[in-house]
C-alpha cells in the first residue's frame, strides 16, 4: 500500500524501491490510495490490510485497495486510487484512478428476479445504506425511503457525542446532501409513519391515508425510546434522544441551563453526560444498576468510565431511580431530591415491531429473520435494531442496537433483495466516546463467564476480552485500535453452527 508505507515527502511518481516499501500485507502486490477513511477520516496507515482489502482503525470501515470502493460501512464512500507501475525493483505511481460507478461494476446475479420497485421503512442507518448499495448494485428501479422522522437520514451517533457537545455544525448531521437524493432517484417521504403493511397485495399504507406498491420490502424502523411512567413526568422539561430534532431540543436547552439530571447508566446516557459537561452544564446521574454499563462492560470497565467521568464532575446516584418530577424537583428512591432544568431519559430502548406484527410477519424480541436478512414473508426483509438474526459467531439469535451493524444489514439486505443469497455474518462493532477517551468493541458478548484485562484502564491502554466456555466472545479495547481491528478478523474466522429455530 504505497500510500501509506512510505515517507509522506517522496514522490512516489519519480519512482521508489520496492524493497523500501514495507511490507503492508499484500505480498508482491502494491497499490497507492488515499489516506484517509471517508467516514470520519480515520488514518488507514494506522489499519490493517486483508487480501487486497484496507479496514480503518477508528470505525473498521472496509475498502477494497484495487478501486478504492468502500466495502463496508460505516464509510459510504470511496477512497481516491491511483495506478501503479513496477519497472524492475523500481514501483511508480501514476495516473488517478476513475471513481467506481454503479455503471462500471457487474449486476448482482442471483435466483430470484429483480424486484419491481423497493420500499424502504425507515430513515436510519440500516435504510440509507440499503438504498445506496441497491444503487451501487445497478439497481434501476423506483426505490421510496419512507421516515417517520421530519428530517432526513442523519448520523446518529454524532447527536450524543460531537453535535451535542457543540464541537460539530449542523450541516454536518446529514447523511447525505438533500440533492443527493433527487440525482440517485430516491424518493424520501418524511413525517410519513406507516399504519399497515399488507402482504398479499404488496403494498403500505401511511397514517395519512396514501399507499405505494413494493416488490421487495425492508423494514428498517429501527426501536423506540422506553419511556417510564413517573409520576411528573408531563410537568416536567424531560426529554429522549432519538431524532436530530431530539438533540437540537437538548441543545437549546443546554446553551442557558445550569444543571441536568441524566436517567440511566447506557452508553448514550452516559455520552450525554460528557457532552453536556462539556458544555458546562452539572449533571447528575441517575442509575438502578451498581455499576455503570455493567451489564455490559462487566464491572471493571464500568467502574473506569464512572471514574472518568467522576473526574469531570458528573455525579452518579447508583442503586436508585426516579420515583417522580415536579417542575425543577427530581425525586429520588433513596429519599434525596435534585434539582434540574430539564431531565434527559438514558433507559434503553425496544425495537419498533407493531406494523410488522399485525401484518403476520413473525416477530421474536425482534422482527425474526433468516441468515438472509428475509422475514417469514418472502421478499419482506429486515435490518437494523429492529431485526433478530442468526448470529454465526455465537450460535445465538440476537438482536443489536448498534450503528455501523444496522447499516452494514441495509447493504446486505440491499443486494439480497437483488437475488444475491449473501448470509449476513458481519461481526458486531461499536465505539463509544467519553471525553477523550474511546472505548471499541467488537463481537458479541450478552454474558460471560471471565473477564481478562491486558494492560491498565487506568492508564488507558488497554484491551479487555469477554470468555464464555473457553472462547473469546467479544473484545473492548482503549487506546489500542490496530488490535481492536486484529480481534475482529480473529471472530470473523471463529464461527459456529447455527443453532435451528
Amino acid at each position: 500500500m504505497a500510500d501509506s508505507a512510505t515517507n509522506s515527502s517522496t514522490d512516489l511518481t519519480r519512482g521508489v524501491r520496492a524493497n523500501e516499501i514495507a511490507d503492508g500485507g499484500t505480498g508482491d502486490r502494491f497499490f497507492a490510495v488515499g489516506a484517509h477513511c471517508t467516514h470520519y477520516h480515520g488514518p488507514l496507515a494506522e489499519g490493517i490490510v486483508v487480501g487486497d482489502t484496507v479496514r480503518c482503525p477508528w470505525h473498521h470501515a472496509c475498502f477494497s485497495l484495487e478501486t478504492g470502493e468502500a466495502l463496508r460501512a460505516p464509510a459510504l464512500d470511496p477512497i481516491a486510487c491511483w495506478r501503479v507501475e513496477r519497472s524492475s525493483d523500481q514501483v511508480f505511481v501514476r495516473d488517478k484512478l476513475p471513481t467506481p460507478s454503479s455503471s462500471a461494476r457487474p449486476r448482482s446475479a442471483g435466483s430470484r428476479q429483480r424486484p419491481s420497485s423497493i420500499v424502504i421503512l425507515g430513515g436510519g442507518a440500516a435504510g440509507l445504506a440499503a438504498a445506496d448499495m441497491l444503487r451501487r448494485e445497478g439497481y434501476d428501479g423506483p426505490i421510496t425511503m419512507i421516515s417517520a422522522d421530519q428530517d432526513p437520514p442523519v448520523d446518529r451517533p454524532n447527536l450524543s457525542k460531537d453535535f451535542l457537545a457543540g464541537e460539530a455544525k449542523d450541516d454536518w448531521i446529514p447523511l447525505w446532501p438533500q440533492d443527493l437524493y433527487g440525482e440517485k432517484r430516491i424518493e424520501l417521504l418524511l413525517g410519513s409513519p406507516v399504519s399497515a403493511i399488507e402482504p398479499a397485495e404488496r403494498t403500505v399504507t401511511l397514517a395519512n391515508g396514501a399507499r405505494r406498491e413494493f416488490g421487495s420490502l425492508l423494514i428498517a424502523t429501527g426501536a423506540d425510546p422506553v419511556r417510564l411512567p413517573i409520576p411528573g413526568h408531563e410537568t416536567a422539561k424531560v426529554h429522549y434522544l432519538r431524532s436530530f430534532a431530539d438533540s437540537r431540543a437538548i441543545v437549546d436547552l443546554a446553551r442557558s441551563a445550569k444543571h441536568a439530571v441524566v436517567v440511566g447508566g447506557s452508553f448514550i446516557g452516559l455520552e450525554v453526560a460528557a457532552s453536556l459537561r462539556t458544555r458546562g452544564v452539572a449533571v447528575d446521574v441517575v442509575a438502578r444498576g451498581h455499576v455503570p454499563l455493567e451489564h455490559v462492560m462487566g464491572t471493571e470497565v464500568g467502574r473506569f468510565i464512572q471514574s472518568v467521568h467522576e473526574a469531570h464532575g458528573v455525579t452518579f446516584h447508583m442503586g436508585e431511580r426516579v420515583t417522580s418530577l415536579a417542575g425543577r424537583k427530581v425525586s429520588l428512591s433513596g429519599g434525596s431530591t435534585l434539582d434540574a432544568d430539564f431531565v434527559v431519559m438514558g433507559v434503553g430502548v425496544k425495537p419498533s415491531t407493531t406494523v410488522a406484527e399485525k401484518a403476520g410477519i413473525a416477530v421474536d424480541r425482534g422482527i425474526a429473520v433468516s441468515e438472509f436478512l428475509e422475514t417469514n414473508v418472502p421478499g419482506i426483509f429486515a435490518a437494523g435494531d429492529v431485526a433478530r438474526w442468526p448470529d454465526p459467531h455465537t450460535g445465538e439469535r440476537i438482536r443489536v442496537e448498534h450503528w455501523v451493524v444496522a447499516e452494514r444489514q441495509g447493504q446486505v439486505a440491499a443486494r439480497n433483495m437483488l437475488g444475491l443469497r449473501e448470509p449476513f455474518d458481519a461481526v458486531p462493532f461499536f465505539w463509544s466516546q467519553h471525553y477523550d477517551v474511546t472505548i471499541r468493541y467488537v463481537g458479541h458478548a450478552e454474558r460471560w463467564d471471565s473477564v481478562k484485562i491486558d494492560g491498565s484502564l487506568d492508564r488507558r491502554d488497554a484491551t479487555v476480552s469477554f470468555i464464555r466456555g473457553g472462547a473469546k466472545r467479544a473484545v473492548a479495547t482503549v487506546s489500542r485500535d490496530r488490535e481492536c481491528l486484529e480481534a475482529e478478523l480473529a471472530l470473523e474466522h471463529s464461527t459456529v453452527a447455527v443453532r435451528k429455530s
